[in-house]
């Protein structure tokens, strides 16, 4: 089982849960990251950070699958549908927006 963490630093990690060891370190953001998520099948991680951007990253390689704009403000929480095909973002610019998780639309 993986855990997933952010930070301050920009990065997203992934983390085997049982030994505490750093799987990957997926780098993309430009600002500090607020908020990260698995999708519920595992297979995906949703990030969103102050740079205003939500980012969705392939669990397995750490490779970034796409960049979701649309905020004004910095992105302080995200989420996935449970059956994964829609994401879900807050931010400080007083928005809530629901993504399609396949088009980032």
């Amino acid at each position: 089982t993986d855990a997933v963490s952010c930070s301050e630093d920009e990065s997203v990690r992934v983390w085997d849960a049982a030994s505490g060891q750093e799987l990957q370190a997926l780098q993309g953001h430009t600002n500090e990251v607020t908020s990260v998520a698995f999708s519920h099948d595992g297979t995906q991680i949703v990030s969103g950070s102050w740079d205003k951007s939500v980012r969705v990253w392939d669990a397995a390689s750490g490779q970034e699958l796409q960049a979701l704009q649309g905020h004004t403000n910095e992105v302080t929480s995200v989420a996935f549908s449970h059956d994964g095909t829609q994401i879900v973002s807050g931010s400080w610019d007083k928005s809530v927006r629901v993504w399609d998780a396949a088009s980032g639309q």
